[in-house]
């Protein structure tokens, strides 16, 4: 039970760097790092699915992010970048309240 409970304190604490990455850029590469190392010891875990969420954040607002950032120069990028950042802002929210909950991600 121990090792669970640090893995949700890693969770906590990599939700809230994706939180201060919409401020602070690189905490959100800080982020996906700790995911990465931490992954193989939340295998088999509910927490498992908080880590594999974290993850695909972070590699879809990336995508979306650069697909937002070329299609800039033609203006529609901006509506991109836009949506972009809500579907990050509310995966971060999401993720975290349940989390808080101690219930697992689809």
């Amino acid at each position: 039970m121990a090792d669970e409970k640090h893995l949700k304190t890693v969770a906590t604490v990599v939700y809230a760097l994706q939180a201060a990455g919409c401020f602070v850029g690189i905490t959100w590469i800080v982020a996906v790092i700790v995911d990465y190392v931490k992954k193989e010891d939340a295998a088999g875990t509910w927490l498992e699915s908080h880590l594999r969420w974290q993850i695909r954040t972070f590699w879809w607002g990336l995508l979306w992010g650069v697909i937002g950032g070329l299609l800039a120069l033609v203006l529609v990028g901006f509506v991109v970048l836009f949506a972009d950042a809500v579907w990050i802002i509310y995966r971060i929210v999401k993720g975290w309240l349940r989390l808080s909950e101690d219930r697992a991600l689809p």
